[in-house]
């Protein structure tokens, strides 16, 4: 079936002439009345057709053929006039349809028919087809006159690269599509107009024609002729005009569509429903006019509630799209600046995407807890002040790699199962346990990656169990210890020395600016740091620095002064529960070999 309607698809052009040929014969060939069924029919349906097709689209040149179907139209319409001219004046019968239009819809009544009709031709002439003809005669004057201004606006985009030569020449080619497509309408739009006023002619000719046939020609009654051929011709006339109102409102519609990103209906709804506030009045008006004494409640009761229930939805609606919004943007990662990305992190870990897990608090992650409790714990023990550590993850990396960097430089690195468990001998485990051999990453100790399926084992043959955020924040604790010397930069050795100046000013300024300067005191607390010493106790230190400072200038040899000014804390970091410090000797012979 498929095949076969792809086949016709080829020869479509060969059926629109065809079909324009055969709307010109039927003017000529009588056609028997089912035959005019069939057709009358077929104009209804497809008027209706292009009538959804404009509502449907979402820009008027996705129907740029709509100026010509509004030419064919009228002709179609125009050539089935004829033909049931024939029928109804020849045979005083035009088939069902007709019929069905002059008994059933007008109910048999012609005054009442002829009624409805010229309402129907007085909407479609002086209201669609007159305003639609404005519409398009306006469009077509300004499109051309904004065409230059388009145009140029098109060859700067071109000129500054934002498009290419391609997208240059398609919107040049809709620009002239559309010139030419409002300048189609407003032309044809005159065929509307001529259509309704053929339709009056039509029916009038008609009435009068099909009196003179009864009268003269068949010897019926005056009312027998009138009520024979006026509800023949009032129906034929329905049947014409409605499919020309259809086409009238698609014209209508389509020279009033702006281009949008969504069609008439989504347009419709969005843009009515935008202020709920509206509508509320809306819906109070209407129950007002339900209370008022002699209208019908029911009506103004029903839309009232309809309007009601509209406006409130749509401002619930609009509240949690507002608060959407909100958590969006808050939620959005602010856009880099060119100046941030030349900026050096101080302390950085990069990850693979296999390990994002560990750091997203959606997905279970804790790796950022951790992190704070890092930074508190290292300013407890060193007295550094840990800058914050960018997390980032890397899509060069592979899925489980990961580094932490130092100003950009990698200082350590690895891979960690993010799905296993580490295990660790202490040096008392009883046993094996089947795993994955790796290194602990901290502290270069051998180690094995399990499932965690295997903990309850690992931890009952004594081995220590670590989870892989564990690992990680564990190496990142030993990299901030390790290169705190390197962390520690001048502005944070200033910030220590005002912070300390609060109180205890008399030993800054004992020693700052004169006879050191902030980067000496850096100096000698990075060389404290590399050797693992904390700088806690900021002011023994620098009391230290003052009292040697007026004898030497050289940061190394006053380290050595302020590192025996800090000799009870250094004993109290190797000293064990008993106050006692294990010491090494060597026997002064061996010593002097």
């Amino acid at each position: 079936m498929n095949a076969i309607f792809e086949k016709l698809m080829q020869y479509t052009d060969v059926a629109f002439a065809l079909a324009v040929i055969g709307m010109i014969s039927v003017m000529i060939i009588p056609m028997p009345p089912g035959l005019m069924d069939l057709l009358l029919t077929f104009n209804i349906a497809f008027s209706l057709l292009v009538l959804l097709m404009t509502i449907y689209i979402t820009d008027p040149l996705q129907l740029s053929v709509f100026p010509g179907l509004l030419l064919v139209l009228p002709l179609f319409r125009l050539s089935l006039n004829v033909a049931t001219t024939r029928l109804i004046l020849g045979e005083a019968y035009a088939g069902d349809v007709i019929n069905a239009f002059g008994q059933f819809v007008v109910k048999g009544n012609y005054i009442l028919g002829f009624v409805v009709f010229l309402i129907i031709v007085i909407i479609q002439f002086v209201v669609i087809t007159k305003g639609s003809g404005r519409v398009a005669e306006v469009a077509a004057r300004f499109t051309l006159d904004a065409m230059p201004g388009k145009q140029m606006s098109i060859d700067a985009d071109l000129n500054a690269g934002l498009i290419t030569e391609d997208d240059a020449r398609t919107r040049r080619q809709n620009i002239a599509r559309e010139a030419d497509f409002y300048g189609a309408m407003d032309g044809a739009s005159k065929f509307v107009r001529g259509d309704a006023i053929a339709g009056i002619l039509i029916t009038i000719v008609n009435i009068l024609g099909g009196l003179g046939i009864g009268v003269l020609q068949r010897s019926m009654a005056v009312a027998e002729a009138a009520q024979t051929y006026t509800i023949l011709t009032i129906g034929d006339g329905l049947v014409s005009q409605i499919p020309a109102l259809i086409t009238s409102i698609s014209a209508g519609i389509i020279v009033t569509r702006s281009t949008s990103e969504d069609n008439l209906g989504k347009d419709l709804t969005r843009e009515l429903t935008a202020k709920p506030r509206a509508m509320a009045v809306a819906a109070a008006v209407l129950l007002g006019f339900a209370l008022v004494p002699g209208l019908p409640s029911l009506p103004f009761l029903i839309l009232a509630a309809i309007s009601g229930t509209i406006a409130f939805t749509a401002q619930r609606t609009q509240d949690r799209e507002a608060v959407a919004e909100v958590e969006e943007e808050e939620a959005r990662p602010a856009e880099e600046k060119l100046e941030d990305s030349l900026h050096v992190d101080p302390l950085e870990v990069r990850l693979g995407y296999g390990l994002i897990p560990l750091v997203d608090p959606a997905q279970g992650g804790d790796f950022l807890d951790r992190v704070t409790m890092i930074r508190k714990q290292a300013a407890l023990d060193l007295g550094i002040i840990v800058p914050p550590v960018r997390i980032r993850d890397d899509i060069t990396y592979a899925p489980n790699e990961y580094t932490v960097n130092i100003r950009g430089i990698k200082v350590a690195g690895g891979e960690i199962q993010p799905k296993s468990l580490m295990v660790i001998d202490p040096g008392y485990a009883e046993g094996e346990i089947e795993g994955t051999d790796t290194t602990e990453p901290a502290f270069g100790l051998p180690a094995k990656w399990i499932a965690p399926a295997q903990q309850e084992q690992a931890e009952m043959l004594g081995f220590t169990v670590v989870e892989p955020p564990a690992v990680l924040a564990t190496l990142l604790t030993e990299v901030i210890r390790s290169h705190a010397y390197e962390i520690l930069t001048r502005q944070d050795t200033q910030t220590l020395i005002d912070q300390l100046k609060e109180k205890s000013p008399t030993v800054v300024e004992e020693l700052i600016p004169d006879p050191m300067k902030v980067g000496g005191v850096q100096k000698a607390l990075q060389n404290l740091l590399k050797e693992r010493v904390p700088i806690r106790d900021l002011q023994t230190i620098l009391e230290a620095l003052s009292d040697y400072a007026g004898i030497t200038t050289d940061p190394d040899i006053l380290t050595e002064y302020a590192r025996t000014s800090l000799g009870r804390t250094i004993c109290q970091l190797y000293q064990d529960t008993e106050g006692h410090i294990p010491v090494l000797t060597m026997d002064p012979d061996l010593e002097k070999t």
